[in-house]
């Protein structure tokens, strides 16, 4: 076995047979290579069972700030009788999301017919281990190997095992062990250990970053810290929320916008803001808002922008909007004017009548406004 100074090294027995052992040796980093790594680092042990533990190390970027996790692996896999050393080099972001791969120079995975992983294989190999719900979630290495087949080629084809089987779309033929192996380092103990590392050097310069990032994980991981269970926000994160709403990520916007007490909203300039957001949005979360807005305390100017959409969008636009107009204990002259000239244009008969109700109720002063009902209530005896 190649000596590897400066990791630790574990060994595990998975199963009995051919399979002797599996010895995996990591030194994880948070930032630069291991070559480049110049700046202090701290330690810290994962233990993964009784008998392996290994060390998490944690460095910084020439800014002082923690960047990434990386991982130097060296893992023989064997079988057969012979070992496959692996070298390979595993990257996470910092709250433990496997990112990529790499490899030492020279190099390489091979098959257990020792030729060479070909380009798609490692494509697949990277679409492996980015699926965090992987089937190999669930199988233990013994499951891979059906009775009287471990002389066999590491081969999916070569064994009968049902659970192989399943899993075939899950590894790459000639290199089940190797799928098996990686995935489970890449999403095993270490990465609660990573976690856990960043939790405990969070600030507030980390979660401006995190709100900023355009990786999701940051964002959501972020926004459960700066906003409380109750919806309310950390008043130095306002604008950080504000510019998630108005990002390219349409899931973290909604998840913001769902988890907003309403009163992030009471203002006029805040309320200007929204419905200007909204102008913009894309469809799915526009509807996102019009299903929040009859939660705040909307202001005369909202709600005369809202009535002035009824004539610009589609049905369940329509509704939602009519919905928004209904809540509201009073309309202005002008808000109901503008309802009333859209009321002999409402598409279907079911949604005209909840407009007509909506004016009634209100009881409206406006001559026109209710010359505009009478005209109404005349068309649909009428049709009768």
């Amino acid at each position: 076995m190649r000596k590897q100074k400066k990791h630790s090294l574990f060994t595990a027995r998975l199963f009995s047979g051919r399979l002797k052992k599996l010895a995996v040796l990591c030194a994880c980093v948070v930032g630069q290579t291991v070559a480049a790594q110049t700046v202090p680092v701290r330690e810290y042990p994962v233990v993964i069972n009784d008998t392996t533990t290994y060390t998490l190390k944690l460095a910084v970027d020439p800014q002082n700030r923690p960047d990434y996790f990386y991982c130097h692996v060296f893992t023989p896999v064997c079988l057969t009788g012979e070992c496959k050393p692996v070298y390979i080099n595993l990257y996470w972001d910092l709250l433990g999301n496997y990112t990529r791969f790499d490899f030492p120079a020279g190099e390489e995975l091979t098959r257990m017919d020792h030729k060479p992983f070909k380009p798609e294989d490692y494509d697949k190999l990277q679409t492996i281990l980015s699926n965090t719900q992987s089937l190999l979630k669930d199988v233990s290495m013994s499951d891979l190997v059906s009775k009287g087949t471990e002389n066999l080629a590491d081969s999916v084809d070569a064994k009968a095992g049902a659970t192989l089987k399943t899993v075939k779309n899950e590894v790459i033929d000639g290199a089940v062990y190797t799928c098996y192996t990686l995935w489970h380092i890449a999403h095993g103990k270490v990465v609660l250990t990573m976690r856990q590392v960043t939790a405990s050097m969070s600030d507030d310069d980390q979660l401006h970053r995190f709100l900023a990032s355009s990786n999701y994980h940051y964002q959501y991981w972020a926004m459960d810290k700066v906003i409380g269970t109750d919806g309310t926000v950390r008043p130095a994160f306002s604008e950080d929320l504000l510019r998630i709403l108005r990002g390219k990520n349409i899931f973290t916007a909604r998840y913001a916008l769902q988890h907003l007490n309403t009163s992030f909203w009471a203002s006029a300039d805040r309320q200007r803001w929204l419905w200007e957001t909204y102008r913009q949005a894309p469809y799915t979360l526009q509807i996102a808002m019009l299903k929040y807005l009859p939660a705040l305390t909307p202001t005369p100017w909202l709600i005369t922008q809202a009535a002035r959409q009824l004539a610009q969008v589609n049905p369940e636009q329509t509704a939602l909007l009519v919905t928004l107009l209904e809540r509201q204990p009073t309309l202005t002259d002008e808000t109901q004017l503008i309802v009333a000239d859209f009321l002999p244009r409402v598409p279907d008969t079911k949604t005209a009548m909840r407009v007509y109700d909506l004016l009634h109720a209100k009881k409206p002063a406006n001559r026109l406004v209710r010359q505009r009902l009478a005209d109404y209530a005349r068309t649909l005896n009428q049709t009768r």
